[in-house]
């Protein structure tokens, strides 16, 4: 079935971004598809078409190291709009990290910049009593480990999210809605723990910022999380049965 799959990831990333490559091959690891199964096409030049979104099975809304849910933009309420229409043509979603928030925010829950509550690396999360009966997110028990890297923060969920999961600084880690097979993640199953440390060189600020710590001593502390690498396919399998 996976390799039937096509997709569609809209990114949010600058030109010269290095990561733009490497969030394309880190979806196609994380769903067991090929490259050229995923479309891609960046919210800052523009949004796809209802025909560009009929043409394929699945969008996927990534991160981004240089823009803030939170801060804005002048091509952000265009991509919002988009984000709305994705909810109310049904279209199958998977939205981590800017996505999550993004996503929040379009469909009218609320997103702030707070670095108290920032999270990067590996960290724990649990499970809603609802996340452990989703038949997306319930295998990966009561908690499991995830990679993170974010500063904006969904304080409010929209109207008729359902919570999946939370971790100790960030309640709101993880929603979907009842009748909309879409799911979203404030962490990135997409990536493992290499792809993390990848894209922080990339970055190498978010690293003294958020964690405070030497590089080396941040990847020390980092964790490969296999339960949460299986999150993908299976939302792609419940969401196109």
């Amino acid at each position: 079935m996976l390799n039937r799959v096509r997709y569609l990831l809209l990114q949010v990333r600058n030109p010269s971004d290095p990561m733009r490559r490497h969030e394309v091959n880190c979806f196609s690891r994380a769903l067991q598809c090929d490259v050229d199964q995923i479309g891609v096409l960046d919210l800052i030049s523009g949004v796809p078409s209802r025909t560009t979104l009929d043409l394929v099975d699945v969008v996927l809304l990534g991160g981004s190291g240089d823009y803030s849910v939170a801060e804005g933009g002048s091509w952000l309420a265009a991509a919002l709009e988009s984000m709305r229409e994705l909810y109310d043509w049904n279209k199958p979603t998977f939205a981590s990290c800017w996505g999550f928030q993004a996503m929040a925010r379009a469909l009218g829950g609320k997103v702030v910049t707070d670095l108290s509550r920032a999270e990067l690396g590996t960290h724990d999360l649990w499970l809603t009593d609802a996340g452990r009966r989703d038949p997306v997110f319930s295998h990966l028990g009561r908690a499991f480990l995830a990679q993170m890297g974010h500063q904006d923060i969904v304080t409010e969920l929209p109207p008729g999210a359902v919570l999946l999961a939370s971790s100790e600084r960030v309640v709101n880690q993880a929603f979907c809605f009842p009748t909309k097979p879409i799911y979203c993640t404030q962490f990135h199953p997409e990536l493992r723990r290499e792809d993390l440390l990848q894209r922080l060189e990339a970055y190498p600020q978010y690293v003294e910022c958020i964690a405070g710590v030497t590089a080396e001593e941040f990847a020390a502390h980092c964790q490969d999380t296999p339960a949460c690498e299986a999150l993908l396919p299976r939302f792609v399998r419940h969401v196109l049965s």
